[in-house]
Parts: structure tokens; sequence; C-alpha cells
């Protein structure tokens, strides 16, 4: 295929509004949702977990994730180490190679950066870094190959358009198992320092989703548009779901409820948003708000998890049910693939496994990580560190003037 610059100037477009999600998208929505002495701690942890991950990405990540070959589908057999031998001429269908990797490297990044949002206040710096290496690496890499690299999910039909496997199912029940071994805050309360910085990350996620799916069109075309449609319409659906809600549970609206139900919605389209019809994404972006919002104020606290940020009840549930919606809803005059609702329920029974799948070797894997850390190097700050605030005591700064 020739180069076509209307589609690079998509991606390179689409790269870039993926990669303010995190920087400055996630930073600042669980900057502001943290305790005031724990919020440049907060964002550090994104920021440090896509600088690893970019690294690591052009280092060694994408050939196992992308690998020409693989071991039964399960791992990548990399080549082209560090990007030799991949030149600045060549091409991924009709956009430069080095334009896909670098989009790939935004959506490793972020995934390591939601993780994050579980274990807020309490994780030595260090150990955190060392799991981001190790969680990249050993969980991060094979489940972006078992689905997007010619793995065995991707062989046996699975379908996940921007990162329902890879991203939302895998952060969150990562975070889940990360949290179990690290273990409750010394105050579970966590009432948000700065909703405004919340509401802002919340916008540049809003904003960054519309690259990260319509860009996973890899290309300036209809599917993009319908991606990006879909996309936006299940977000507020479910906006509007949570704040019905709360109002309903609380007797008032709230703004940090409206940013979360916009959040939820936009997980679970995500491996919906180039398959499914506009009809679809309603149904859609209202299951997710219902599963999402019984999932922090009653899965919770009946289990009693300590999911600071709520990584696992927004990503981990609403990257389940998209997933299967997917196979519910799948239309093939969006994309060539049929889903039960229309004729095939081998679909749903495909992307069933996928989430059963995902879900078991992400918790598996990052819990046998966090408990090889807890032994060796220790996860957690002491109780001094931790009641006292991780911005003063590990970084000696401050985030606003006393």
């Amino acid at each position: 295929m020739l180069l076509d610059t209307g589609d690079t100037a998509w991606m390179l477009v689409s790269l870039i509004m993926v990669l303010l999600m995190t920087v400055p998208g996630i930073a600042f929505f669980y900057g502001g949702l943290s305790k005031r002495k724990n919020v440049l701690n907060t964002m550090f942890l994104s920021l440090i977990a896509f600088a690893i991950a970019s690294i690591i990405w052009v280092a060694y990540g994408y050939q196992i994730a992308f690998a020409p070959s693989s071991i039964n589908g399960l791992i990548g057999l990399p080549v082209n180490f560090f990007l030799e031998g991949i030149g600045v001429d060549s091409l991924t269908g009709n956009i430069p190679t080095l334009v896909y990797i670098g989009f790939q490297l935004t959506f490793a990044g972020l995934t390591a950066a939601i993780v994050s949002g579980s274990i807020v206040g309490r994780m030595k710096t260090g150990s955190w870094i060392l799991f981001t290496i190790l969680w990249i690496s050993l969980v991060y890499l094979p489940v972006c190959h078992w689905i997007w690299g010619g793995g065995w999910l991707m062989d046996m039909g699975a379908i996940d358009f921007a990162g329902g496997v890879a991203v939302e199912i895998n952060s969150g029940f990562s975070a889940l198992a990360l949290a179990l071994v690290l273990g409750k805050r010394k105050d579970t309360s966590l009432l948000p320092h700065n909703l405004g910085y919340s509401i802002l990350g919340a916008g540049f996620l809003w904003f960054g989703w519309m690259g990260f799916n319509g860009g996973s069109a890899l290309g300036a075309n209809g599917l993009a548009g319908s991606a990006i449609l879909i996309s936006n319409t299940a977000a507020a659906v479910a906006m509007i779901t949570w704040v019905i809600l709360d109002i309903i549970k609380l007797g008032k609206p709230t703004v940090l409820g409206a940013i979360t139900g916009v959040v939820a919605g936009l997980v679970a389209i995500t491996p919906a948003a180039g398959f499914v019809p506009l009809s679809g994404s309603f149904v859609i972006g209202l299951g997710a708000a219902i599963i999402s919002y019984y999932a922090i104020y009653n899965l919770k606290s009946r289990f009693g998890y300590d999911d600071a940020l709520d990584v696992f009840g927004v990503h981990g549930l609403s990257g389940v049910w998209g997933l299967i919606a997917t196979g519910l809803f799948a239309s093939p005059a969006i994309n060539g693939v049929a889903g039960f609702f229309f004729g095939n329920p081998s679909q749903l029974t495909v992307q069933v496994i996928s989430v059963v799948a995902t879900a078991a070797y992400s918790f598996t894997v990052s819990f046998v990580i966090a408990k090889v850390l807890e032994k060796t190097v220790g996860l957690r700050v002491d109780d001094k560190e931790e009641i006292g605030g991780l911005d003063s005591y590990l970084h000696e700064e401050s985030a606003y003037r006393l």
C-alpha cells in the first residue's frame, strides 16, 4: 500500500489526543480526587508510569505485543529491538509504522497510569516503579498481543475496537489485585480535595477519548466518524444516568457523580465503538452507569476492598459490560461483524471467553507481582508517612503554599 497523508495526519492527531488523556487527563482527574496531602504523589504515579511505558514500548514492548510470530498465540517473539530496522518510510497499512507504534505507545502508558488510582496515598514510589516495569512486561504486553497482535483471542474471533481487553479489563482487575495485596488505607475516607482539577481531568479524558476510539479506525474515514459519535453518545447517556441515580439515592445531583458517569460510559463503549450502531451506544452507556454505580456503592463496601479511586468499579466492570455488549450489539453494517442480536450468538460466547481469560490472567499475575514485591522490597509506606502525607515525606514538596 501507499502512504495516505490524510490518514497519517488523523493518526498523528489521535496520538496526541490519547497522550493528553494521561498527561494531563488522568493526572488531574486522580489528583483532584485525592487528599490535599497526596495530590503531587498521585499525579506523579501517572507521570512516571507513562514515562516507563514509553521507554519499554520502543525498547521491546511493541516488538512483543505486535510480533510477526508467537508461541501458541500467547506471547510474541520479538524482533527489531529499539526499533532497529523500522525506518521513516516503513508502513503499517497506509500509515507510517512509527506513527502506529506511537499511537499504541499511548495506550500502554495510559493503561499503566489508570492502575495507579487504586493505590493512592499508601504505596512506596520505588515499589510502584518496579511494579509498573514488571506489570507492563508480564501483563500488558501479553494481553495486548492476545487481542491485537495476532494472539489467540484475535485468532478466535474476539472483537475489541479500542481497548476493552487490553486497557479496561486489564487495568481494572490488575488494580483490584494490587489494592488487595497493599491493604486498606489508615483513613479510608476520600473526600476530593479539588473537584475542579477532576473536572479538568475529565474534560481532557472526554476530549482525548475521541482520538482513543476514533483513531482506532486507523484512518480518516466514516468508521472513525461513527466511532466518535457513538463514543460521545454513550458518555452523555452514562453521565445523565448517573446524575439520575444520584438524585434517587442522595436527593441531589453531584459533580463527582457526573464526571464518573462520563468515564464509565467511555470505558464501556471503547471495545464497541467501531462495531455497534447508535442505538447500541444508548444501551451501553445506560448499562455502564448502573453497573459502576452499583459497584462503587454496594460491592466495594460488601467485600471491603480498598480500591481508592474505583478503578475496578469503573474500568474493570464497565469494561466487562462493554466487551460483552459488543458481542450483543455488533452490527455487520458498521464493521462487518454481527453480534447476538444480529444473528450471530457465537460472537457473544467468544466475547465472554475474552472477558474471563483477561480478568483471570490480569488479576492473577498482578497479584503475584505485588506479592513478590511485598516480600522483597516492600510495598507500603510506614504509618507516619501515610498519615502525614506522601507529598511532604516522599517528595519534600507541597502542591500549595501554606
